[in-house]
Formats: structure tokens, C-alpha cells, sequence
């Protein structure tokens, strides 16, 4: 793996050039970074979101480190297309009431027990939802029946074809019931484009379109700065979302300068070390990439990224603020593809346990369950419901996870030579992996032309197969380095 310098660009800055000049001096904001260290989270989320033409292979890709800081492990499994009676609701956690949809879409679904706002989603259409905490300044929300938080991702991924759609949806649910928590930056993207939604406690919120040929590090702040509702390409969001930061006196219009949303609905205005780390990363500089003294929302790669390079930074162990966490309970990747059918084009890397131990594992979106050791054995509709969902008997673990647990506590109890056995696992692993992955996916795609369900039935054999190879290679590390 090997990161380049971008070009500075006018729409996506690598550094300052030296025509700019930056309101805040480089020293200075690195100051900032620093003593921003003591004030961020010590548990989070972090995300990372690339367009498709900054990939490899013209698909988005989308990271995400789980950084829930528990010891409850996931569940993947695999929901079904499914149709609804009609006059059916859907109870919200909070006690609001919403229609049901005539039909709602299959999905892969990472779900942590007794979390809130943990879950992570892919459908059938390779439209992917995660999302990390950020909080915002919002002390008076307006909420209907207590608002909506934990299925809001969820009902955006049984109702959306694409990622605009699930803006839209994530917007219009926000309008009508208010979000529940105190901020949240929502990823959802598809095969054709990739959106970050700002949530604000209430009925406030503002996507904004990552750019194709850029890349997006999302720590646990809210990044959207300037925003347009005019260009209804790039931005949507609740239509008086400066209106209401100046009537709250979040926003002086009157002070010369343009809105930023960062500024106005931060919990603090402050910068996360996390997004200044990706970007270094990604770029491949030793100072921030300032625009008006600012991180840039997104940053051009210089070299095109694939899911090596995304698993690189969430597997980041350098810095004031590594990005990697032992706390964290999976990484995801998406990899969403638009110019083969969903099915067979979308996929789902995942990884139990933190991301230097884990060992990424390919679930397509046309898959029809993942093995029985991924879970734990509910059945339809009862693993649906919150009340599931937020009880103990949810908390069980399977037979995979606890195979990935016991490597990770090996590998961090060993000496530095137990690292580097993972890591050398890990390469040969996943490297072989991507080494066969077009020839799985002719082989697929020759299935789909005659019979899609045949198709299917041969991707769900495939990752249940490399499923149970990564489980033994897992099993013989743990012993080598005990």
C-alpha cells in the first residue's frame, strides 16, 4: 500500500498553496489538534467514505470502526425481503407510531445488542448505513412521542433504492418526529454516490454529497461546513437550518463570515486529531491541509484507494490519537459497485473484534444467510422488535465471535512478535482474497445471466466458506503467539 500527494485542487485542498493564507497558522492549529486530545471522546466511531473515482475499481467505498466501547459482541445475519399487512405500524422505541411499507427490502444487518445506535446496514440494492456520534449545541429539541433514533437507520435501509433516497428518508423522518439523540453523523451511500447527513437533536439536520473524486475522514465531530440547499446536487437539508442557528445566536450573518454548520451546531467548536490523522494518511503530509484555517471537508487522494488502503487507516497505530481502538467491535467496509448487479457487486468486507486482529471477510448482497456461528438463532418478526433487541436474552454471543475475542485478548497480551504474526495473517489472508475476488465474480455473474437464485446460493456458499477458513487461520494464530 502506498498513499501520494494530491495536486491541490480549488474544490478538494491538500495543504495550503502558497497563495493562500489561511486564517489560522499551521503551529497554531496544530496546537489546537493537541490540546483537543484531552477533550475527545475516549469512545467513539470512525468512518471512511471514498468516492468513485478515487477508488481502484469505481466503486464507493465506505470504512467504519464500530467503537462502542463494551464487550457486546455482533450478530450478522441476513433479513429477507419482506411484505407487510396492511394497516401495519411500526412501533419507535420511544413510543411514536409509523406506517409500515407495503414491502420492505432485504438486508445484511450487524447488529450489537442492547445498543442504540450501534447497528450497521447494507439491502439488497447495496445502499449501506452507519453512523458516528457527534454531538451538537441543540439544548431545546422538539420531539413528537419522544422522536426517532434506534430504526432510523434500519428503515432507511428497507425502504431505499439509493443513497439520495435515504437522505431523503432520513430527512423526512427527522422533519416529522425529531431525532432523539444529541447529534449523529449518518454515512449513507450506494453504487452511485455517497452522502454524509449531520443529524442535530431535534428536527435540524443537513447532507452533504461526498465528492467522487474525493475522500471524507469522519471522527466524531461534525465536518459539513459551508452549505448550499440551492445546489440540491451536493446538499439538502431542513430548509431553515441557518434561519434557526441565527435565532438561537449560533450564527451572526452580520459578522462577514459564510456559514459554516460546523461552527454553528458543534457541541464546541473544536477539531478531532482523527480527521487531521486520516488525511495525513491519506495524503501523505506532515501538516494539516488548512483551508481558511480549517480541515477541508474532503481531500483528493493521489493515488486511487481500494479496500486494502481503507483497512490500513482503520488498522492506523501511529500518532498522538491512533485511529485503531481495542474497544472496537467490528470494522465494515462497503464496497458498492454500480457497474455489476447488486447482488454480485456490492459487498460487505467485515471483521469481528478490533481491526489489527480481525480478519476481513466478504458477505455479498446477494447472499441468502450468513452460517449459523454468526449469530444468535431468533426467529422472524421477533428479532425485529426493540423489545428483542434492548433484552439480555440478545446477549449471545456466537460461535464466531468468541473465536475472533479470544485472538484479539492473544494477540494484545503477546509480545510485539504476536502483532506481527497477525499482521502477516492478515496480509496473506486478505491479499488472497482480493487476489481472487474478479474470478469469483465472473464466475457469479455467468450464474446470474441464467439463473439469479443460483447465483445467490453460490455467493452465500462462497463467504460461508471464507467465513470458516478465516475462523481456522484465527485459531491458529491464537496458538502460535499464546
Amino acid at each position: 500500500m502506498r498513499f501520494c500527494r494530491s495536486l491541490v485542487s480549488p474544490a478538494l485542498p491538500s495543504r495550503p498553496s502558497a497563495g493562500q493564507r489561511p486564517r489560522l497558522a499551521a503551529g497554531a492549529l496544530l496546537l489546537c489538534l493537541f490540546a483537543s486530545l484531552a477533550a475527545t471522546p475516549a469512545h467513539g466511531c470512525y468512518a471512511v467514505v471514498v468516492g468513485r473515482d478515487a477508488s481502484t475499481d469505481g466503486s464507493i467505498l465506505v470504512g467504519h470502526a464500530e467503537q462502542s466501547g463494551t464487550d457486546r459482541h455482533p450478530n450478522l445475519r441476513v433479513i429477507p425481503p419482506l411484505r407487510h399487512d396492511p394497516g401495519s405500524e411500526i412501533l419507535l422505541r420511544a413510543g411514536g407510531r409509523l406506517p409500515q411499507a407495503p414491502e420492505t427490502h432485504g438486508f445484511i444487518w450487524s447488529q450489537l445488542p442492547g445498543l442504540e445506535f450501534s447497528d450497521a446496514y447494507m439491502n439488497q440494492w447495496g445502499v449501506g448505513v452507519v453512523t458516528d456520534v457527534c454531538s451538537t449545541r441543540e439544548d431545546r429539541p422538539d420531539l413528537t412521542d419522544g422522536g426517532i433514533g434506534y430504526q432510523l437507520r434500519r428503515i432507511v435501509a428497507q425502504r431505499s433504492r439509493t443513497a439520495r433516497e435515504g437522505v431523503h428518508l432520513a430527512g423526512q423522518l427527522v422533519e416529522q418526529f425529531g431525532y432523539s439523540a444529541t447529534g449523529r453523523t449518518m454515512v449513507i451511500a450506494g453504487p452511485r454516490e455517497a452522502w454524509l447527513v449531520s443529524l442535530v437533536q431535534g428536527r435540524h439536520w443537513v447532507a452533504r454529497r461526498v465528492p467522487d473524486d474525493g475522500a471524507v475522514l469522519l471522527p466524531n465531530v461534525h465536518i459539513i461546513t459551508q452549505v448550499d440547499l440551492g445546489d440540491t446536487l451536493n446538499y439538502l437539508g431542513s430548509p431553515d437550518i441557518v434561519d434557526y442557528a441565527v435565532a438561537r445566536g449560533w450564527y451572526d450573518p452580520d459578522s462577514g463570515q459564510p456559514f459554516s454548520f460546523r461552527a454553528a451546531y458543534n457541541h464546541r467548536e473544536r477539531l478531532d486529531p482523527r480527521q487531521w490523522r486520516g488525511q495525513q494518511i491519506v495524503l501523505g503530509v506532515t501538516e494539516p491541509p488548512l483551508v481558511d484555517g480549517q480541515l477541508p471537508f474532503a481531500v483528493r487522494p493521489g493515488q486511487p484507494l481500494g479496500i486494502g488502503d481503507v483497512a490500513a487507516i482503520l488498522r492506523d497505530r501511529e500518532g498522538e490519537r491512533p485511529l485503531r481502538r481495542e474497544e472496537t467491535q467490528e470494522i465494515a467496509i462497503f464496497q458498492l459497485r454500480g457497474h455489476l448487479p447488486p447482488a454480485i457487486g456490492c459487498v460487505y468486507w467485515r471483521a469481528a473484534t478490533e481491526p489489527c486482529t480481525g480478519l476481513l471477510v466478504p458477505w455479498y448482497a446477494g447472499i441468502t444467510q450468513t452460517p449459523e456461528d454468526q449469530f444468535h438463532a431468533v426467529p422472524l418478526p421477533e428479532v425485529l422488535t426493540t423489545a428483542y433487541h434492548f433484552s439480555p436474552a440478545a446477549e449471545v454471543a456466537g460461535a464466531a465471535w468468541s473465536t475472533f475475542i479470544g485472538l484479539q485478548k492473544a494477540v494484545n497480551a503477546g509480545p510485539p512478535a504476536a502483532m506481527d504474526s497477525m499482521r502477516a495473517a492478515q496480509e496473506g489472508f486478505e491479499g488472497s482474497l482480493l487476489r481472487v475476488q474478479s474470478g469469483v465474480e465472473a464466475r457469479a455473474l455467468m450464474i446470474h445471466a441464467q439463473d439469479p437464485a443460483s447465483a445467490s446460493e453460490y455467493l452465500t456458499r462462497y463467504s460461508a466458506d471464507v467465513s470458516a477458513r478465516a475462523q481456522t487461520l484465527a485459531e491458529m494464530v491464537r496458538k502460535a503467539v499464546q
